[in-house]
C-alpha cells in the first residue's frame, strides 16, 4: 500500500525545520511522498501572513527543488480564501485511489487543536495524523488517534524567522539558500 502524506502550513517563510520536519516524518514513517501544501488563508492566524500567498508557494517550490519525493501543491491557493484542511483532505482523497493511505503531518503544537478544526470528525476518517514533535516541547495529548515522532536537530518557527528579518538579523542558514536569495530579490521583509 502506497503511503501519501500531506504536509500544510503557511510556510511564512518555510525555513529549513519544515524540509527537516517532512525528511523525519518520511523516513520514520515510510511515505512514498510527502505534499507541502502552502494555504491561502489559514483560519486559525489572527493576522494574514506576511509574505503574498504566491511568494509563498514559490519559496516552497524553491526549497524542494531536486527532491522528487517532495511534491509542492497549489490547490489551497487557487481554491483562495480560508484554507480548511478536510477542503484539502477531500481533495486529495479523490485524487489517490482508495488504496492510498493519506496522513496529515502536523507539528506537535497543532496536534492538541485538530479537534477544534472544521469537520474533524471527517478530517479523521479521510486522514491518519502524524505529529512531530520539536526539541524540548512536550508531546500532544490530543483526544485522538496519533503516531507522534521526534524530530532531532534545530528549533526555529517562521515567527522567529520573521522577527529576526524585521530587526534586522541575518535568516542565513536558517532557510534554504534559493530561498533566502528569493527573498532578497524580491525585497521581501527589505533584507
Amino acid at each position: 500500500m502506497k503511503k501519501v502524506a500531506l504536509f500544510g502550513g503557511t510556510f511564512d517563510p518555510v525555513h529549513i525545520g519544515h524540509l527537516l520536519m517532512a525528511r523525519t516524518a518520511m523516513e520514520t514513517m515510510k511515505f512514498d511522498k510527502v505534499i507541502f501544501i502552502p494555504s491561502c488563508v489559514p483560519p486559525h492566524k489572527k493576522s494574514a501572513p506576511l509574505f503574498s500567498a504566491e511568494d509563498r508557494l514559490k519559496m516552497v517550490e524553491l526549497a524542494t527543488a531536486g527532491m522528487p519525493e517532495f511534491e509542492v501543491s497549489d490547490f489551497e491557493i487557487k481554491k483562495g480564501g480560508r484554507s480548511y484542511t478536510v477542503d484539502t483532505a477531500r481533495y486529495f482523497r479523490g485524487l489517490f485511489p482508495s488504496s492510498v493511505k493519506l496522513f496529515f503531518v502536523v507539528g506537535g503544537d497543532a496536534i492538541n487543536q485538530i479537534n477544534t478544526w472544521q469537520d474533524s470528525a471527517e478530517i479523521k476518517k479521510i486522514c491518519a495524523f502524524v505529529s512531530v514533535n520539536r526539541p524540548g516541547y512536550p508531546r500532544g495529548a490530543a483526544k485522538l488517534r496519533y503516531r507522534a515522532i521526534t524530530m532531532s536537530g534545530i528549533d526555529m518557527s517562521s515567527t522567529e524567522i520573521r522577527k529576526r528579518i524585521l530587526s534586522g538579523k541575518s535568516i542565513q542558514y536558517l532557510v534554504p539558500d534559493r530561498v533566502l536569495s528569493y527573498i532578497r530579490e524580491h525585497h521581501l521583509y527589505k533584507i
